[in-house]
C-alpha cells in the first residue's frame, strides 16, 4: 500500500513538471512570433512611409540672371525713386526731372518708341532707362550719349560704394544737368552740366517738357497702383508724334520688370509689358 501510494506521488511529479516545461515552450514561442509580426511591420511602413526632405533648393537658384541682378541692386537699396527726384530737381533752379533711372536694374536695350530725333530719349539716350553722360560718352547702362557717339561702359552693377540713382534734370530752357545720388545714403556723388547739348536738342527737350501736363511722380503712382513694386525708372518721351509719355520701370516681388508707357498729360496707360527674364 505504501510503495503503490509512493509510485502515484511520483507519477504525479513528473506530470506537473512536464506540464510546466511545455507551457514555458509555448509561452516563448508565442514571444517569439510576437516579436517576429512586430519587426515585420516596421520594415514594411518604412518601405510606404517615404523620407523627409531635409533640404530645400535656394530661393536665388530659381531666378533668371537678370532677376538675381535686380534682386541684388535692390536690396542694397535705401533711397526711393520718390525722394532720388526730389534731391535730384533740388540741384537745379527751377529744374524739371527729365529721367531717372537706378543703375544695374534696367540696362537691357528694350524696344522703345523713337523720338523725333532717332533717339530713345528726349536727352538723346537709347532708352529712357538710361541717363545720358555730360561728355557725350556712353552712360554706366551702356546707352548712347546726346551727340549719338555711344561707346560701352562697364556694367553699373553697386560698386563698393553701393547702387545710384542717375537723372537728368532739365533748365527751363532746356539744358540738361546730370545729378548722380548715392542709392544707399541719398548724397549727390557727381552734379554737372551736359556741354554737349546743343540748341536743337534744347528745344527738343524744352518742347517735351511743355506738353507733359503730368508730373514723373504722378505717372509712377498710375504704374504702382496697376503693379505694386519698386519704381526703378521713369524718363520722359515722345510717343510716336502722337504727344508724350512717361515710360516707367516696376520690379515686383517675383523680381520681373515691367515697363509701362503713361500718357504725360492724363496718366492713362497707353502700353505695358514684363520683361520675361
Amino acid at each position: 500500500m505504501n510503495s503503490a501510494s509512493s509510485r502515484s506521488r511520483t507519477l504525479k511529479t513528473v506530470g506537473a513538471l512536464g506540464m510546466a516545461a511545455a507551457t514555458a515552450v509555448l509561452m516563448t514561442g508565442c514571444g517569439q512570433s510576437s516579436d517576429s509580426a512586430t519587426s515585420a511591420a516596421t520594415s514594411e511602413a518604412a518601405k510606404v512611409v517615404p523620407q523627409k526632405q531635409t533640404t530645400s533648393p535656394s530661393a536665388s537658384a530659381q531666378l533668371t540672371e537678370d532677376q538675381q541682378e535686380r534682386k541684388k541692386v535692390l536690396d542694397a537699396t535705401k533711397v526711393t525713386f520718390d525722394d532720388a527726384a526730389t534731391t535730384a530737381t533740388g540741384e537745379v533752379a527751377g529744374g524739371k526731372l527729365v529721367d531717372l533711372d537706378l543703375e544695374g536694374v534696367d540696362d537691357d536695350d528694350n524696344d522703345q518708341s523713337p523720338s523725333p530725333t532717332g533717339s530713345g530719349s528726349p536727352t538723346g539716350s537709347a532708352s529712357p532707362t538710361g541717363s545720358a553722360s555730360p561728355t557725350g560718352s556712353a552712360s554706366p547702362s551702356g546707352t548712347a550719349s546726346p551727340s549719338g557717339t555711344g561707346t560701352s561702359s562697364p556694367s553699373a552693377s553697386p560698386g563698393a560704394d553701393g547702387p545710384v540713382w542717375a537723372a537728368e534734370v532739365a533748365e527751363k530752357d532746356g539744358t540738361i544737368h546730370t545729378v548722380r545720388i548715392n542709392a544707399v545714403d541719398g548724397k549727390v556723388i557727381e552734379a554737372r552740366v551736359d556741354a554737349d547739348q546743343d540748341a536743337d536738342d534744347k528745344k527738343q527737350t524744352a518742347d517735351l517738357l511743355a506738353q507733359a501736363t503730368q508730373t514723373p511722380q504722378q505717372a509712377a503712382k498710375v504704374a504702382t497702383e496697376k503693379k505694386k513694386g519698386t519704381v526703378t525708372s521713369v524718363g520722359l518721351d515722345d510717343n510716336e508724334g502722337n504727344g508724350v509719355i512717361w515710360q516707367v520701370d516696376v520690379v515686383g516681388s517675383d523680381w520681373k520688370k515691367t515697363t509701362f508707357d503713361v500718357d504725360a498729360k492724363n496718366d492713362t496707360i497707353v502700353r505695358e509689358e514684363t520683361d520675361k527674364d
